[in-house]
């Protein structure tokens, strides 16, 4: 499909804001020798040879895979004849993936994550290893959530420039989600600004910002939007309905459980609603101009909290044996 100029600009903006991710992951991948090991095997390798040699979990090491399979580094191949029943991945060298072995430009490779410039956010080797990552430290082994100026400034502009793009869209698009609904809380709404832009957007609505009570502490007043400090993991605020913009990729399937459940009770049994604005990644589907971007958010929350963009919000409820979603 070919995009008007303004609407590849849209999708080309999301490269520019990703930009270091594919240089991050390559570098990782580097020093974890894979393009050597692959290169030594001789032919396909399965996922869970090359996870077993390189020491990091399968789950992981496949969503690494499929990224750089996007960038054009290594191809996802049919199991070798002898493997046909095996429900395993396997892949394969590239032009471009032969390119990184130490014996070709991995050193140079290499020279672009060395020194004390090198702060990768999360996307380590040591990082990767562990199953259950902490969280994200920084060389001196701070939290980013210790230095005041990120946690009060860096990360609410961010996010509340995700949130004008993201509802801009989704009052453009989804016009119909939002019918009948006369109360809306938006979890982790921080300082209100997609609640503003849906309360101009559908005037008929009542807006509820709920987030931690020192978030909703500092939010400024906003005409029709009421905040309510509290947990997510504790009770929601009640409402028509309840939107999660970019929550749940922050945890794990089993908190995501949880975090659902909650927005059960809030909701009127029979006509509530949970509206859930993600990042999905298509599997099987075609690729398009956002493709690149929806890869690398996933290899940022691969680095940052060891969660990741899912393939099926669904079928968090329904594999849930009595989660009542």
């Amino acid at each position: 499909m070919v995009l008007d100029e303004e609407a590849q600009a849209r999708a080309d903006v999301w490269k520019y804001a990703f930009g270091n991710v594919t240089s991050r992951v390559i570098i990782v991948v580097v020093q974890l020798e894979i393009p050597d090991i692959m290169k030594k095997h001789g032919g396909a390798i399965s996922l869970s040879d090359l996870s077993a040699a390189v020491g990091v979990p399968d789950d992981k090491l496949y969503r690494i895979m499929r990224f750089l399979i996007h960038h054009g580094m290594f191809k996802k191949i049919e199991p070798p004849r002898s493997k046909v029943l095996d429900d395993v991945v396997y892949y394969a060298h590239t032009p471009l993936s032969l390119l990184l072995t130490m014996d070709n430009v991995g050193p140079f490779i290499l020279l672009q994550g060395a020194g004390p410039h090198s702060n990768y956010e999360g996307l380590t080797v040591d990082a990767l290893k562990i199953r259950n990552c902490p969280d994200f430290k920084t060389l001196n082994g701070e939290s980013n959530w210790d230095n005041p100026l990120y946690a009060t400034k860096v990360f609410t502009d961010g996010m509340a420039c995700h949130a004008r793009v993201a509802t801009s869209a989704i009052i453009e698009n989804c016009p119909e989600a939002f019918r009948g609904i006369r109360t809306l809380v938006d979890v982790g709404g921080r300082h209100g600004i997609a609640l503003s832009m849906l309360i101009k957007g559908f005037p008929w609505i009542k807006g509820i910002a709920f987030d931690l009570p020192e978030v909703v502490a500092k939010a400024p007043s906003v005409d029709g939007i009421q905040f309510v400090g509290g947990s997510m993991f504790d009770t929601f605020p009640k409402a028509d309905a309840v939107m999660l913009m970019w929550t749940l990729h922050n945890w794990g399937d089993e908190a995501c459980i949880d975090i659902l459940k909650k927005c059960k009770e809030a909701v009127p049994a029979d006509t509530g609603k949970v509206i859930i604005a993600e990042v999905v990644i298509n599997e099987d589907g075609e690729e398009d101009e956002y493709t690149g971007a929806r890869l690398s958010l996933d290899m940022v929350m691969t680095g940052l909290l060891d969660r990741r963009q899912r393939e099926d919000i669904q079928r968090m409820g329904t594999s849930s044996e009595g989660s009542g979603l």
